[in-house]
């Protein structure tokens, strides 16, 4: 019986095989070039394993078995194999070689691996580049990579493999820790997987819903965007629509001459993106198609147009004008100043508030994301928020674990969060003196609330001074459900603090005792200090 190769199995090898580039390339460099690999491995173990499948459905047929390939999800040529790759491995020109097997591999599944605009998901890639050193160097990288690659466990064939997803889950292991290893760089290509978990419960889609997450179905660099194509497919998504571009100059996601809509937009766009949008080039503003917010075709800015110098509401205000009127929601990842700063980004904050769209604001504890140790916030807006007018705002910037490099979302951290934005959307009910959300049950008992399960502990006991307004529930020093008249009368400032009193009374400080601990310490040092005077009487004599 053949032993089925775990997660961790090929997590260990993939990230063994970095050990090829380590210490001479950067990790945001590098890193395209082990996950090509692995993609091309897969690619090239699957097709295997659906060949022999072929054959033993036919009676070792060859040609039966070949036009039965034709059929299969991804067409591998003969050059473009993994196997051919590694049996070419001491060639002088293997860099070329893998390059012209990636073309070849293109070519041979056009609708999949180019974009609507003729772009190759490989073509920023290339691995006969002078990035990875002379040719001797680059040769003895290239060669050690494939012979990482070669080995059983890195057989990737499904039918040795122990579960449905883990070549996806390979992928993202490598990608994680990519990021942790890139610093400022992986902030391009990764967000950390339990901020994704929270912003995915907090908006939670029907089955059958249309998401989009117009910083990765659309992306401005081509090697991020690359990566998603190669992740969606490896995680057995083909029917991902994701376009290279820059989603707010030039947005691909289209309908006719429309915007496309969705039910759910989430995202994690660039922090405070310098020059988003108008261009300072008099002669390229010339052009016929150059960008102008003012006169956005789309008219995506009628709120405002924000500053050049920091594309934040750029971005929030693409997503919400790409959802469904009347009950699209959105998700979106922003640093604190988008929640107060004045002049332009003041009012298109004012009028969001004032449509009644904006339904909570979250905000999460520093060092969370690579490449910036700011704290940073989630605003979730809901276009089928109707008459509720009061905005939730979570304070859960204690309530984190630390790790090695970065700050990380517990589990708990997660459900505290998510519950306390479902006791605001009304999705709870009293039955027997118990407090139900979703599944989880709670005790509700003298204005305190009290998550059987340990989910919720901000002292001894697990409880939470709860108030009620409005069948509503603010919830001490965590959050805040705070009425359109309180956020207008702070001037649509946003601020957390300005809602969430965390504030901790300091203990009494006993002046007496600690007088007397004083006194205590005195006595003690006279006693030590004698003590080694006699002592160094000794020595001298």
């Amino acid at each position: 019986m053949i032993k089925k190769i775990t997660q961790k199995d090929i997590n260990d090898a993939v990230w063994k095989a970095c050990d090829t580039f380590r210490g001479s390339i950067d990790p945001s460099i590098y890193k395209d070039y082990v996950l090509t690999m692995l993609f091309v491995k897969y690619l090239s173990d699957v097709h295997d394993d659906k060949y022999e499948t072929h054959l033993a459905k036919y009676n070792n047929d060859k040609e039966r078995a070949d036009r039965a390939m034709k059929h299969e999800r991804f067409v591998v040529p003969e050059h473009s194999h993994f196997k051919y790759l590694y049996e070419h491995r001491n060639e002088l020109n293997i860099g070329e070689l893998i390059d012209i097997a990636l073309e070849d591999l293109v070519e041979a599944n056009r609708e999949k691996l180019y974009s609507e605009d003729g772009a190759g998901i490989f073509q920023n890639i290339n691995f006969n580049s002078s990035v990875l050193g002379d040719t001797k160097d680059k040769n003895t990288r290239l060669k050690n990579l494939l012979l990482d690659f070669n080995k059983e466990t890195l057989d990737l064939r499904p039918s040795h493999l122990e579960g449905t997803d883990i070549i996806g889950g390979a992928y993202m292991f490598l990608i994680e820790n990519f990021a942790s290893d890139a610093g400022k760089k992986a902030g391009e290509f990764f967000t950390p997987k339990e901020v994704s978990t929270l912003i995915a419960k907090l908006t939670k889609s029907k089955p059958g819903s249309r998401i989009c997450d117009p910083t990765c179905g659309q992306e401005a660099n081509g090697s991020t965007w690359a990566l998603a194509v190669m992740n969606m497919f490896l995680h057995g998504f083909d029917n991902a629509t994701i376009r290279w571009g820059d989603t707010i100059r030039n947005p691909k996601l289209k309908e006719g001459d429309a915007l496309m809509k969705f039910d759910t937009v989430v995202a994690n766009p660039p922090f405070s993106l310098d020059k988003w949008g108008k261009s300072d080039d008099k002669e390229e503003n010339k052009a016929a198609d150059s960008f102008d917010p003012e006169t956005d075709k789309y008219n995506r800015f009628w709120r405002g147009t924000p500053p050049k110098s920091k594309g934040d509401w750029a971005f929030i205000s693409h997503m919400i004008e790409t959802t469904y009127e009347g009950k699209g929601k959105v998700g979106v990842v922003v640093p604190h100043g988008v929640l107060f700063r004045g002049a332009s980004e003041g009012k298109i904050r004012q009028k969001t508030i004032e449509e009644n769209i904006l339904e909570a604001v979250i905000g999460l504890p520093a060092n969370l994301f690579f490449g910036t140790g700011i704290p940073a916030a989630i605003l979730i807006f809901n276009r089928g928020k109707i008459d509720n007018k009061n905005v939730l705002f979570i304070d859960a910037s204690k309530h984190y674990e630390s790790a090695k490099n970065q700050n990380r979302l517990r589990e708990d951290d997660i459900k505290h969060i998510v519950a306390t934005y479902k006791l605001f959307n009304g999705q709870w009910a009293v039955e027997n003196g118990q407090l139900i959300v979703e599944k989880g049950k709670t005790i509700l008992k003298d204005g305190k609330i009290k998550i059987k399960d340990g989910v919720w502990s901000n002292d001894e006991q697990g409880e939470f001074s709860l108030s009620i307004f409005n069948s509503q529930f603010s919830i001490d020093k965590f959050s805040y459900v705070a009425t359109f008249e309180e956020i207008q009368e702070n001037e649509f400032n946003l601020n957390i603090p300005r809602y969430v009193d965390t504030f901790e009374e300091e203990a009494e400080v006993d002046i007496a005792a600690v007088q007397k601990e004083i006194d205590k310490l005195e006595k003690e040092l006279v006693t030590v200090q004698a003590e080694m005077g006699k002592y160094l009487k000794e020595l001298m004599s």
